[in-house]
């Protein structure tokens, strides 16, 4: 595929600086590192090399992703999706069927994505031949490492003999590479110190006792109103406690941490992608390797113990060269080393009113891919119910068995009432609200 093609697939106009540095620098069966910030666009310019390197109807795995998370794993498996035509991408991960993911692999896929945990797993199952893998891609490198994959990575990377590129991306710079990457005399792309590439954010602060910090904290959400805002926690107890106030006030927000069905993770990253909910409660978990786009305001509800986390955390709004606020929630004797001591404190009028809720819900429809439903289908399907415009319908994602479609609120009711029961593709749909 072409490159202008592959732009217009994904709707953008053109490659950013460091993408563009990529194509030009890489060269093939050499192993390559990529550094730059989260949010800088990495996903696509590897996936750019990588389309280079397949071979048309190859029946082995040709490339494998490994990546420290569930949700990096399904966001890149999305881009690959499109870009990759004619060649099969599988996804493997804790959390999914391993019954399914052994049944994928009986027509092995060109591109095979996974967690760790899970592609070690399959290995030594012998559910899919590593020694064909001539590409391994070590994606948000970094946080893997933190995440302790340490000997998961060192049993895959020693399994697969035929590698001729190593490509490794992250978003820190580290001082040494550990020994099991094999990596040697690579191509480094650094775009950590670009200014370019740096967040343009504003910080400022709130300062309130622990008794007074939910309280401060739904004065600065009902400020911000119904710009799309994601606040950190450290702790799960504490995305709940807030999700509690939340609700409580009618409120409508998701959540997003690790004790989390990884189904209900998913739902909650989609619903505030296609602008149902505008507030997601998270830990770290959301900090790295997510594609959340167009985040108006981080705010830090607690804040991490490291720079680093900080960094990352904020990466989430200001992306490709956009600005964003961040707000940090400090009790009076609060100090951290990484907060300037003279960033603003935020003001708030003696009135405010509760923010208006998201003008768009999400349904889901129980059909998708495998039953030959595309989103072409279920917007001709919506627009024939009567009183469905094109503008009342939101953004659609379409999955192996359902998919999942943001409608007008106000017309969810009348949506749900006129469809159940109906056809699309001659199969009779359930429809309803997630």
């Amino acid at each position: 595929m072409q490159l202008e093609a592959i732009l217009n697939k994904l709707g953008i106009s053109s490659l950013n600086e460091m993408q563009q540095k990529v194509l030009d620098s890489y060269q093939k069966d050499s192993d390559f590192i990529l550094l730059s910030p989260t949010g800088s666009g990495k996903t696509l310019a590897f996936s750019l090399v990588l389309l280079q390197q397949l071979r048309d109807r190859s029946p082995e795995v040709q490339a494998l992703i490994l990546v420290p998370t569930r949700e990096l794993a399904l966001q890149i498996e999305q881009v690959l999706r499109k870009l990759a035509t004619g060649h099969k991408v599988t996804c493997a991960y804790g959390g999914h069927r391993t019954r399914i993911e052994k049944n994928a692999f009986r027509d092995a896929p060109s591109i095979l994505i996974g967690t760790p945990g899970r592609i070690k797993q399959h290995l030594e199952e012998g559910n899919f031949d590593p020694t064909h893998i001539h590409t391994l891609i070590l994606d948000e490198f970094d946080k893997s490492l933190e995440l302790g994959f340490h000997h998961q990575m060192d049993f895959i990377i020693r399994h697969m003999p035929q590698l001729g590129s190593r490509i490794l991306t992250s978003a820190t710079m580290m001082e040494t590479l550990p020994p099991f990457t094999q990596i040697q005399a690579p191509i480094v792309v650094d775009f950590l110190k670009d200014s370019h590439n740096r967040p343009r954010i504003t910080i400022r602060k709130v300062i309130a006792p622990s008794s007074k910090k939910l309280e401060a904290l739904l004065k600065l959400i009902c400020k911000i109103g119904t710009k799309k805002i994601i606040i950190f926690c450290n702790h799960r107890d504490a995305v709940d406690h807030i999700s509690e106030l939340l609700d409580n006030r009618n409120i409508i927000h998701d959540t997003f941490h690790g004790g989390l069905e990884q189904q209900d993770r998913e739902l909650a990253l989609l619903k505030f992608r296609n602008h149902s909910t505008s507030i997601l409660i998270t830990t770290d978990l959301a900090a790295r390797g997510l594609d959340i786009p167009e985040v108006d305001a981080i705010i830090h509800y607690q804040l991490p113990h490291k720079e680093d986390a900080f960094i990352h955390r904020n990466g989430r709004t200001a992306r490709m060269q956009a600005t964003g606020d961040v707000y940090v929630i400090l009790k009076p004797e609060e100090t951290y080393p990484y907060i300037p001591p003279a960033i603003a404190e935020e003001e708030f009028p003696a009135f405010y009113e509760l923010p208006e809720n998201s003008p768009f819900a999400t349904l889901y429809i129980n059909a998708g891919r495998k039953d030959k439903v595309n989103k072409i289908d279920i917007v001709g399907f919506l627009l024939h119910l009567e009183g469905i415009e094109k503008n009342d319908i939101g953004l659609i994602e379409v999955k192996d068995k359902t998919a999942y479609v943001a409608v007008k609120r106000k017309l969810a009711p009348q949506i749900i009432n006129a469809a159940n029961g109906q056809k699309i593709k001659g199969r009779k749909i359930k429809i309803g609200r997630t």
